[in-house]
């Protein structure tokens, strides 16, 4: 970024907010145009501020951003979608948080990444509006994967090659992919992948995304899929997510 640069234009969601200073908040956007940043709202804390209603989580704004003394301050906010489903539903708010927790835990402050940014738009769009949000939620962590450098390998044995067979497999995190079933049964820590939930994450990789072809997923496959793949994120983060747990809580209520 040149160094003159004083004030910034970018469309943005926010990904998280903290408490900073007596009246002003800290948040965590993903840009369009920048990538993650971290900015600072002043005075967003006092009742009437103007800016808070558009700087809340999940919320995609046009910001004018000026440079500060170490990080860039929110001069204008003017909301572009509140996705405010979001907000009235737990379900979905419990699903939002996961989608900005993963993108957050894995992207750094390092520039702009706009497939990146695009997915995360219509992936908020989707969990705001589909009636099943499971799969909107799958295609996204498929997708975010790939353009992260993880992709998974699922189509032929990560152990010996081959292609794979319309047959119960295993999968192994360390080798990021598949394993058939001679191989899967002589790698210490590999896990089974049932063959209908390899399919599934198999359509999720290779088409876009289409609601209608995932509706018959049961439910045991669904948890099949969430299972293996939030295990497989923790995997590379090194560490557990926050937001499954408080999911799990509110999926109870339904």
């Amino acid at each position: 970024m040149p160094r003159k640069q004083r004030s910034l234009r970018v469309e943005a969601v926010v990904l998280h907010h903290s408490d900073w200073g007596e009246a002003d908040r800290l948040l965590v956007l993903y840009t369009k145009e920048m990538g993650k940043l971290r900015v600072v709202a002043k005075g967003v804390r006092r009742l009437r501020s103007r800016k808070a209603g558009h700087l809340e989580p999940f919320t995609r704004s046009a910001l004018l951003l000026a440079r500060g003394r170490d990080l860039w301050i929110v001069t204008q906010a003017e909301t572009i979608e509140p996705y405010q489903a979001l907000r009235d539903d737990l379900l979905r708010m419990g699903y939002a948080m996961f989608v900005v927790e993963l993108l957050d835990k894995f992207s750094f402050e390092e520039g702009s990444n706009l497939p990146l940014y695009k997915l995360l738009v219509a992936t908020l769009e989707r969990v705001a509006v589909e009636e099943e949000i499971f799969p909107a939620v799958v295609y996204y962590e498929i997708r975010l994967l790939k353009h992260l450098g993880y992709r998974p390998e699922l189509f032929h044995c990560v152990g010996c090659g081959k292609e794979i067979q319309p047959q119960n497999q295993f999968f192994s995190f360390s080798s990021g992919g598949v394993l058939c079933p001679n191989c899967g049964r002589n790698t210490p820590a590999s896990r089974p992948v049932s063959m209908q939930a390899l399919k599934y994450l198999r359509n999720f990789q290779r088409s876009s995304f289409d609601a209608d072809v995932y509706k018959r997923i049961t439910k045991g496959v669904q948890q099949e899929m969430e299972s293996l793949l939030q295990d497989y994120m923790s995997y590379h983060l090194e560490r557990k997510l926050n937001s499954p747990g408080f999911l799990r809580e509110v999926r109870k209520q339904y």
